[in-house]
């Protein structure tokens, strides 16, 4: 299992926190995922098949893009 705290700079408001919760959520493998509007941060915790490149992808895709 593997957590990772993404910053992501687009969060803005509890819609943007709901979205990102649903659609990381629903990727197979990803076992919990927290943002946080505040701190605009996002924490996400995964098992195979899930992927640190699946959960960027993913994050971009919904045009919230964790920061480099």
């Amino acid at each position: 299992m593997e957590t990772k705290v993404f910053s992501v700079p687009n969060i803005s408001c509890h819609h943007c926190v709901h979205t990102i919760q649903n659609e990381l959520g629903d990727l197979d493998g990803v076992r919990k995922v927290q943002a946080d509007e505040a701190t605009r941060k996002v924490t996400v915790t995964w098992d195979a098949p899930a992927s640190l490149e699946k959960i960027l992808a993913t994050l971009k895709e919904i045009n919230y893009p964790a920061a480099e």
